[in-house]
């Protein structure tokens, strides 16, 4: 019984970790855009600032990705 019990706690932080990274990755692609948007329009102040939260949220989706490699295995 206390087995099927981590089971479905195991899965429920792995569920919510994965909506954090499918979250992350939707404000990956948004600022993408808005960046190619203002760029496109001629402001070119933006891009490198846009290119490091680009960068930060890469790395919160690898780490977060590697913990449910981590916690799965």
């Amino acid at each position: 019984m206390n087995r099927d019990s981590n089971r479905e706690q195991l899965s429920t932080v792995i569920y919510g970790i994965l909506c954090i990274v499918l979250i992350l990755l939707v404000l990956q692609l948004w600022l993408l855009s808005a960046t190619m948007n203002a760029y496109l329009g001629g402001d070119e102040s933006i891009v490198w600032p846009a290119a490091w939260a680009s960068v930060a949220c890469f790395l919160l989706n690898a780490g977060l990705l590697w913990q449910v490699f981590r916690l799965e295995s």
